[in-house]
């Protein structure tokens, strides 16, 4: 990993360094664009339904805390709350009073969600594999791993804008 100096720091991204970042943001948009589509296609999820039901499958109980699911998916509590709305007058997911936190609420997948979810997986990890795994040679998703670690360090590294 290369030192960032205060001098590259201030500098501007060279010629060839935007070049890779723009063939960086644009693949991995059109990755994410066909990834949503197929699994939409596939299933009744959207990529947003996809990532709760999946971090509600993971959870002890099948059940978090939402400010606890909107810190692991990564949203704010507004747009998690929204979606969960709609998520909950598909039968998805179901919300309750937290007993011990006031105002809080704990969301639980239910026996409906599980099942969308699990008939959505299978599809959508051979969805991952077609237009990921596939498409790169071992070294270069070995490489690409510790790409996507190194900028995680780097972004959790800095201090909230």
């Amino acid at each position: 990993m290369t030192e960032a100096t205060p001098e590259r720091r201030r500098q501007l991204p060279t010629t060839e360094e935007l070049r890779i970042w723009r063939n960086f943001v644009e693949t991995t948009a059109a990755l994410n664009s066909q990834l949503t589509s197929r699994l939409q296609v596939e299933s009744t999820l959207s990529p947003g339904d996809y990532v709760v039901l999946l971090a509600l499958s993971e959870a002890p109980d099948q059940q978090m805390r939402s400010s606890a699911l909107a810190s692991h998916v990564g949203w704010e509590r507004s747009r998690l709350s929204h979606h969960l709305g709609r998520m909950e007058r598909r039968g998805l997911i179901s919300r309750r009073e937290c007993p011990t936190v006031p105002r809080g609420s704990e969301v639980r997948l239910t026996p409906s969600g599980a099942e969308a979810f699990h008939r959505a997986t299978v599809p959508h990890l051979r969805a991952v594999r077609d237009l990921f795994v596939d498409a790169l040679t071992p070294d270069q998703l070995r490489a690409a791993g510790e790409i996507a670690a190194a900028l995680r360090t780097h972004l959790d590294a800095r201090p909230e804008e």
